[in-house]
């Protein structure tokens, strides 16, 4: 770890990779459609080596050894061009394939990975693939792939190892990596303190830049991610940041605390990763230093992870408006997926019970008024549509801290005015046209005046609910776009039939 100081020249520096982990280790893409590419030519590969397999079972039935024994060289040359492919790939790009591909082929090519490189990819893949990875791996090999990583990315992979890897991963770190691991995994997935790295450049402002620079010749590689050191002093706790241009642009022989920016933004290990994402964003941050107590430097959060931590809470919000309870493998077995489906669906199932209850409550007067069955689901669609807009603004202002309690109640009163406002304007076009369609039944004109009213009426109505719902999700500490398109589209449809077959009945009894 690179966690000496530029004025402890005598101390050691980051250890040099063995030549099998830069042999094996990533290579750098160079073409944005690369992954897509090799997953073409690996698909095309294992249905070639499928083909062959057949072949070998038919011949060796009909023909006998001879003909099995060029089957299987046939096959055995295949898999050696197929192994030296993914092994040629990015672990990133591998990750990918693995993730495309059906179980059965999955575990066809995962077994071809070169295993100096298990540890990387496991790191890419997503959860539910991990998953299936880790269950074709016996001990020695998940040992042995989660020993070459560093403790960052240890700490994204160990909660889905077995505690016994665990375990024996951590009695072969040194003790200060060991209190890293245990440390990083000591906070929960979503604050700072789990995702930040422990590889961090340490200078002292007392020193010359020259000094720095020579320090920093000393390595084979800087930490990913490196436009800043970091200036401590000799308590560690921070004092400062030297950002890496002017390092290389000022006066060597001027010292780091003269060219070192004293107030910077710093995080804590408990803060929420996508409020640091925030400030990332905001303040267009590559690497941010992480302090404890007294302010001791103990880490820092990197670019890279902030991207990791955006993906998976856009991920994350897109599976919850859909209704699953988490990330689904793609070919995962039909039982689990269908189990992952089953929570909202079933609440789908009772909301609609419910709206069909609300139906049945006005069956006299549907009876009446045949038209109002073939105009109940407009009213209620358009609510449904604009609710969802108003929820989808309001669930990304609520995630970037925008809305407060001082202006909270602000913005409800104009999403009312605005849901009033179309509720006016598309209510009565609606109401015009439905006026038009039944202009000549008796109950043409009034028909249109209901359908206007019932659709202000419910607008107003899913503006409320758009809004109400993700902030009590918010204040009861969940995620605010848990659910909240169901219960919106049941609180519309529900509603929207109850005001305009309520309203009717006013009107046509």
């Amino acid at each position: 770890m690179a966690e000496q100081t530029a004025n402890e020249p005598d101390e050691r520096v980051a250890p040099d990779e063995s030549a099998e982990r830069q042999e094996a280790g990533a290579r750098t893409p160079r073409d944005p459609e690369a992954a897509s590419l090799a997953l073409a030519e690996v698909q095309d590969w294992l249905n070639r080596l499928s083909l062959i397999r057949d072949m070998v079972r038919q011949e060796s039935d009909d023909h006998g050894s001879r003909e099995d024994l060029v089957g299987r060289i046939n096959e055995a040359q295949l898999l050696s061009h197929l192994q030296a492919r993914v092994n040629r790939l990015h672990p990133a790009d591998a990750a990918y394939i693995l993730e495309a591909l059906p179980r059965d082929e999955r575990l066809v090519v995962w077994d071809l990975i070169d295993h100096a490189r298990d540890g990387d990819i496991l790191v890419e893949v997503s959860d539910a693939v991990r998953e299936t990875l880790i269950g074709s791996m016996d001990q020695a090999e998940l040992v042995s792939a989660a020993g070459q990583l560093d403790t960052d990315d240890l700490v994204d992979i160990a909660p889905d190892l077995p505690r016994e890897v665990v375990e024996q991963v951590q009695a072969g770190l040194s003790p200060e990596e060991r209190e890293q691991l245990r440390t990083a995994l000591s906070y929960h997935e979503e604050t700072v303190g789990a995702r930040m790295d422990f590889d961090v450049v340490r200078v002292r402002e007392d020193v010359a830049l020259e000094v720095v620079l020579r320090y920093l010749r000393r390595f084979d590689e800087l930490p990913p991610h490196t436009d800043k050191v970091f200036v401590v002093d000799r308590f560690e706790a921070l004092v400062g940041v030297l950002p890496i241009d002017r390092l290389l642009t000022r006066d060597p022989e001027s010292l780091v605390g003269d060219s070192m920016e004293r107030e910077t933004l710093t995080l804590e290990p408990g803060d929420d990763i996508y409020e640091a994402a925030q400030a990332f964003e905001r303040y267009d941050l590559v690497s941010a230093p992480v302090v404890g107590p007294k302010n001791r430097l103990i880490g820092r959060l990197t670019v890279s992870e902030v991207v990791d931590a955006i993906r998976e809470e856009g991920e994350s919000d897109l599976f919850s408006k859909a209704g699953l309870r988490e990330e689904e493998d793609l070919f995962a077995g039909i039982w689990a997926s269908a189990r992952n489906r089953w929570v909202w669906l079933a609440l789908n199932l009772c909301t609609a019970f419910f709206a069909s209850r609300v139906i049945d409550a006005f069956e006299h007067t549907i009876g009446r008024v045949v038209a109002l069955a073939t105009l109940m689901p407009i009213v209620a669609g358009i609510a449904g549509n604009s609710g969802n807009q108003t929820m989808t603004l309001f669930v990304r202002s609520l995630a970037l801290g925008q809305v407060t309690p001082s202006n909270a109640l602000r913005l409800f009163y104009k999403e009312l005015a605005i849901a009033g406002l179309n509720g006016v304007f598309w209510g009565g076009i609606a109401g015009a046209f439905a006026w038009w369609l039944y202009s000549d039944t008796p109950h043409g004109m009034m028909l249109g005046l209901t359908m206007m009213l019932a659709m202000i009426l419910n607008l107003l109505v899913g503006a409320t609910v758009a809004m109400a719902v993700p902030m009590l999700l918010q204040k009861l500490g969940r995620d605010p776009a848990v659910g909240s398109s169901v219960l919106l589209t049941f609180s519309t449809d529900s509603m929207g039939f109850f005001i305009f077959l309520g309203l009717a009945t006013l009107v046509f009894t």
